[in-house]
């Protein structure tokens, strides 16, 4: 099939003038004053607005036992 009427480069590039990607945008976390992206939870004390939704110590601590299991698994 033939394509009837072409598009020129300048109607094309305005439909995709919307395409462009956005910077993110940071904020300071209520907590910690840390940066951090809008609506995350922040990844330096755990907080998402004023309560408290991520054990960061606990998520260390498993973090360092899994290493040692591996370490461990090896040496065998």
């Amino acid at each position: 099939m033939v394509v009837r009427m072409r598009h020129t480069k300048s109607h094309t590039a305005n439909r995709r003038s919307h395409h462009a990607l956005k910077s993110a945008t940071f904020m300071k976390c209520s907590n910690c004053s840390a940066l951090k992206k809008h609506h995350t939870v922040c990844a330096s004390c755990g907080h998402y607005g004023s309560k408290k939704v991520i054990d960061l110590v606990k998520k260390i601590e498993k973090k360092q036992k899994k290493a040692k299991a591996k370490i461990k698994e090896e040496g065998k």
